[in-house]
């Protein structure tokens, strides 16, 4: 596989402090497949690479205001489960970034999402669009819910996807290998973080070359 890094984007979704971090409302919740596949780690290796490559870095968190009014007066599912625990509320710590994976000043910062894809509500679309981006480069939460939706309407929208399979974390072990084996090889071409690190590297040592680098 080829990557032309300024066609490619790595969006990470809701790398924030109610997932990632002790104290954060879902952390125990999700630190399970966190830890056994080392998620956090991988990611932050990844943004490094990315980085290097010269491909476009874009975080899409979610928030809400702090009586959700934003979403259906009778939430049911998932959405309850945001509002019964009080999480990912605008300007509380829980929904700010980790400290292990905060943008830079170039990252591009996705606002306005308040549901589970990372198109919906939110002006994601365009951004990638307007740089003229074909592959995007999928990693966060949840991996069977936020991940996969973001994946699922990306699809849709004809860009070339890749999700990190090391990247994402869920509920449980069982969700997450039970996502990364039956639905995201459908919408998607599925890769490690190493994999993908590997194709940067060798676009990289291509381009330099090109420019009579050795």
């Amino acid at each position: 596989m080829e990557l032309n890094p300024k066609e490619t984007a790595l969006v990470l979704i809701e790398f924030q402090n109610d997932f990632t971090t002790e104290g954060g409302i879902f952390h125990s919740a999700v630190k399970g497949v966190m830890d056994a596949n080392n998620m956090l780690h991988n990611t932050a290796d990844t943004v490094k690479a990315a980085r290097v490559a010269g491909i476009n870095i874009i975080y899409v968190p979610i928030s809400f205001t702090s009586d959700y009014h934003e979403v259906t007066p009778k939430p049911y599912g998932i959405m309850k489960g945001v509002v019964d625990n009080g999480a990912f509320k605008k300007d509380t710590w829980g929904t700010e970034f980790s400290e292990m994976l905060t943008p830079e000043k170039e990252d591009i910062i996705i606002e306005g999402k308040r549901s589970f894809c990372g198109f919906a509500s939110t002006n994601l679309d365009f951004v990638l669009r307007s740089r003229g981006i074909k592959n995007v480069v999928l990693a966060g939460y949840l991996t069977n819910c936020c991940v996969e939706s973001t994946m699922r309407t990306a699809y849709d929208k004809g860009y070339n996807v890749i999700t990190l399979t090391d990247c994402c974390a869920t509920l449980s072990q069982e969700e997450h290998d039970n996502a990364l084996k039956s639905d995201f090889p459908m919408f998607s071409q599925p890769m490690s973080h190493t994999e993908l690190i590997s194709i940067l590297t060798n676009e990289t040592v291509l381009e330099l070359k090109g420019k009579g680098y050795e």
